[in-house]
């Protein structure tokens, strides 16, 4: 009993004192594995916004959207980090006088020591991101992107010692290469012979400096999405022996599949549209749910887009969706579509606010024991009477 208590002494003081300690960097890295930065969109300021990422994290507060509640919020939780969806900057600033409110929020973010991160676009471009979590929320199966993002699709082609083979597949498919539809682990493999010689400040893995060396050696193929592409390289080039490994990248005509923009799915079960627009008011506590002239059609296939989704509408009509989903949507994209699609606009905030469900996941996921809260501060700026 004495050596259990003492065991059970240090195993406590063991996870107080070093297991729930981690770094900024460590969580941000597992946030951008899962949506990585390049996925964002050209006009976007996804990533680490305010602060050092070497600091040991306290704890991160999920949101929408960064204010000085919000803030205030992190402070009393003893969280130095937040994480919210919708980015604190998107301009450069020529100085910081308190101003307006983003302003404000950056002095007191940094005069409080805490670090912000945004997870934005990218999140929504990711498998499982901002709108696999509306689709989810509604029941949609079957999921696909409503619009691919187009040329981002890689062929990797290196060549190693068969006897390295293996390690150099498993690490390629770790770093996220090898996913061709609902197959992983795809590569295609063949033999040759490589030459070189080593120079005198070579340190070779095998032949002699000076002498032409010849190497049975796999030709390794495998595909990957662009965004990954950094990823791939930095994993092969730690688990290949040679002090100079080659490889080469092909950029594939072939559709990747794997980010995009919007969701297409389909439910279980048919509904009227009154069903539809009831049901989706209810699971988005929507105040005001704007919508199209109802054409008497049953729902079935839906299209979705979380926030400013408007632009997907015709990708939504040209895949044959029964509803369109999104926040927001402008006074003239209703006229004309009332035969081909239900148009339903739920509000930018309400078609977001599952996204800190997400980023709760994530870190968790790797985290367990990580001191995460979501906030409770209601960011919303659109009030309904």
């Amino acid at each position: 009993m004495k050596h259990y208590l003492i065991f059970r002494f240090y195993y406590v003081y063991l996870r107080a004192n070093f297991l729930l300690i981690m770094k900024i960097k460590e969580i941000v890295s597992a946030l951008e594995k899962f949506a990585p930065l390049p996925l964002q969109d050209g006009f976007d300021n996804a990533g680490l916004q305010i602060g050092l990422t070497d600091a040991e994290a306290t704890g991160a507060l999920l949101c929408l959207d960064v204010t000085e509640t919000v803030i205030d919020e992190a402070v009393s939780l003893a969280c130095n980090l937040i994480i919210s969806h919708h980015p604190l900057i998107f301009k450069g600033y020529k100085s910081l006088t308190g101003k307006d409110c983003v302003e404000k929020c950056i002095m007191k973010a940094i005069k409080n020591d805490i670090a912000i991160y945004a997870a934005h676009t990218n999140l929504d471009n990711a498998q499982g991101g901002v709108n696999y979590k509306i689709a989810e929320k509604i029941g949609l199966k079957n999921l696909q992107f409503l619009s691919e993002k187009e040329d981002m699709l890689l062929k990797l082609v290196t060549y190693v010692p068969e006897s390295h083979a293996a390690a150099i597949r498993e690490a390629l498919f770790g770093a996220g290469c090898g996913h061709i539809g609902n197959y992983d682990s795809c590569s295609y493999s063949t033999v040759g012979e490589g030459t070189f010689r080593a120079g005198k400040d070579a340190n070779p893995y095998c032949g002699t400096i000076g002498k032409l060396h010849r190497e049975t050696e796999l030709r390794i193929e495998t595909v990957l999405p662009g965004f990954k592409e950094q990823a791939a390289i930095k994993a092969l080039i730690s688990a290949h022996p040679y002090e100079e490994p080659a490889f080469d990248i092909y950029r594939l005509k072939n559709s990747g599949a794997q980010s995009g923009s919007g969701i297409v799915g389909e439910l279980d079960v048919a509904e009227t549209e009154l069903d539809f627009l009831k049901r989706v008011k209810e699971i988005f506590e929507v105040t005001c749910l704007k919508h199209n002239k109802p054409s008497g059609c049953s729902i079935r296939k839906v299209a979705l887009c979380g926030g400013s989704g408007s632009f997907l509408l015709p990708c939504a009509i040209a895949t044959n969706a029964d509803a369109f989903i999104t926040g927001e949507m402008k006074y003239h994209e209703y006229f004309g579509h009332e035969s081909e699609i239900l148009i339903a606009e739920i509000g930018h905030y309400e078609s977001e606010q599952y996204t800190k469900e997400i980023l709760h996941a994530i870190i968790k996921k790797q985290f367990p024991d990580a001191n995460i809260y979501n906030s409770k501060t209601n960011t919303n700026p659109i009030k309904y009477l």
